[in-house]
């Protein structure tokens, strides 16, 4: 994923519109112009990558997904329980967030996919620790003066 940060698809995944618009917020402020898409829930979320996949030819281009843990309808559990069961979406980077800390346990069946945690009282610095670890070694990932 390294390599294609600057190509990937951010999808913003939380029913918090205040939420949303904070981690659009942080995205600016991090110089962060790639393509960013947002669902409400995790059943929304799986219909706009199964979407895509079909408009790429069945393969996922690059996703980088911040994704709520609490939410109606769909929560961020059982979204990372169809991505990791869905072989059209092995490839996506999962960034869980909330407002909580979310254990460590709780999230250790998803490694594959789970790439660091976003904490909602500090977007900004928290994406950028996480893109830092997917390797943004490029301007996109870097925290503006």
């Amino acid at each position: 994923m390294a390599g294609q940060l600057n190509d990937a698809t951010f999808l913003l995944v939380d029913d918090d519109q205040i939420s949303i618009m904070a981690m659009q917020r942080a995205m600016r402020k991090l110089e962060i112009d790639n393509r960013t898409l947002v669902a409400r829930d995790g059943r929304e979320a799986l219909d706009i990558l199964h979407n895509e996949v079909e408009t790429a030819g069945g393969a996922l281009p690059p996703f980088i997904v911040a994704l709520d843990i609490n939410m109606p309808r769909m929560n961020g559990i059982e979204f990372l329980d169809v991505v990791s069961a869905d072989p059209s979406l092995q490839d996506i980077v999962v960034l869980p967030f909330s407002s909580h800390e979310i254990t460590r346990d709780a999230l250790t069946p998803y490694e594959p996919h789970v790439a660091a945690h976003l904490c909602k009282d500090n977007p900004r610095d928290s994406l950028f620790a996480a893109l830092s670890t997917l390797g943004g070694d490029n301007q996109t990932a870097s925290i503006p003066a």
